[in-house]
């Protein structure tokens, strides 16, 4: 019997990014996918929503069976200045052991490295059980027809992971220094304040929107939302603009408008938070005698998977392959694990993501392979 030559997760991640899958464009990446995974024997699937590409794949048989999934995304954020690139932003080409291009780091390694871990390992050693792994191409978007899409496929399809891995880059300096097992909230408030515009010598004969927008957003800024929570940092309200669009020193303008950021611990929820929003508002509204619109998006709430069997595997996996020991954390943005959560439980590990979203993105090639060690590790425990 001829034996089967290992996936090379490197060359894997060359082909992805050479894919140039700028949100919401899938350019083939997840075909270089879907085949791999089918000649592997896989059962493939496409989860397509709003115009985007999701892909399924399970290996093993349907049912009562148990389950580990990965969870991650094909899709990049736009290139910046293209002239600021020393390399091919889509070359995937590789200069003293590092690889350059868009995605290399968030995350087509991080894809590439639990594919082929994937693949060897069922060519391998074929596991009692199923290996599911879901890919998106709408993370770095608005995140509303990928993997929210792909979990609803499985719920029609009777499909369930056990537990998920998100491969995401999650160590700030060092190959295998952090593993993510939860994430803050996030939610944007814009607002906007109407007055009355007048010349600005005449301010009794106008209604300055800027007064009451500035006292709002004092208030906001100065408020202690917390001091955080046994896994969680404290929550923060970063004010991110404010604006009349008035270019003359002479008119005091009709209107002004602002936005709001908020990342949020376990002490609050979406709703609660814009409770105390709306509150502030009506105070300030009725000092005023303003008209004050909000608009809220909430992008996740807060959620933690508390430390257990599926953050020890993880953690003794990665000191395996690397020697370092691994801090539990819930720092950073958000991620698709704040789907994922709702489904089964989640933890996220993945490489250093200094350069991600950055002119020459790039990842240490050594890394890469790391990174497929690990999570066959992670495998080979799993199913032991």
């Amino acid at each position: 019997m001829s034996q089967i030559s290992p996936i090379d997760p490197v060359e894997l991640t060359a082909a992805l990014v050479r894919c140039p899958s700028v949100t919401p464009a899938d350019a083939g990446a997840l075909d270089v996918l879907h085949d791999l995974l089918t000649d592997a024997g896989f059962t493939c699937a496409w989860a397509d929503r709003g115009g985007i590409r999701n892909l399924f794949a399970r290996w093993g048989t349907q049912g009562n069976t148990r389950s580990f999934g990965f969870n991650g995304h094909t899709d990049v954020v736009p290139i910046g200045d293209e002239a600021a690139w020393t390399m091919p932003p889509f070359g995937a080409e590789i200069k003293d052991g590092i690889m350059y291009g868009r995605g290399t780091t968030d995350m087509k390694s991080g894809v590439a490295a639990f594919a082929a871990a994937a693949v060897d390992f069922v060519r391998n050693t074929p596991p009692d059980g199923s290996i599911i792994i879901t890919i998106t191409g709408d993370e770095e978007g608005e995140s509303v027809d990928g993997t929210l899409a792909l979990l609803e496929y499985m719920e029609k399809h009777g499909e369930r992971m056990d537990v998920c891995l998100v491969g995401e880059p999650t160590c700030p300096n060092t190959m295998g220094e952090m593993i993510k097992i939860g994430r803050r909230g996030s939610m944007t408030i814009k607002f906007r304040v109407v007055g009355k515009q007048g010349h600005s010598a005449y301010p009794h004969r106008a209604k300055n929107p800027l007064p009451p927008m500035m006292r709002l957003m004092d208030r906001l800024a100065s408020h202690e939302l917390d001091q955080g929570t046994e896994h969680f940092d404290g929550s923060t309200l970063a004010v991110v603009t404010v604006d009349t669009g008035n270019p003359a020193t002479n008119v005091i303008p009709a209107e002004c408008s602002a936005t709001v950021n908020i990342r949020f611990n376990d002490t609050h929820s979406g709703a609660s938070l814009s409770e105390w929003i709306e509150n502030e508002v009506a105070a300030i509204r009725e000092a005023f005698g303003v008209q004050i619109e909000t608009q809220v998006k909430i992008s996740g709430e807060s959620f933690i998977t508390p430390p257990a069997d599926l953050s020890t595997m993880v953690s003794k996996a990665v000191e395996a392959v690397t020697g370092v020991i691994p801090e539990l954390s819930t720092t950073g943005g958000t991620s698709d694990a704040r789907f994922v959560k709702s489904h089964c439980p989640v933890v996220e590990f993945g490489l250093v993501g200094q350069s991600m979203h950055q002119v020459d993105e790039h990842v240490e090639v050594v890394h890469i392979h790391e990174l497929k060690m690990i999570y066959t590790r992670i495998l080979q425990d799993y199913f032991a």
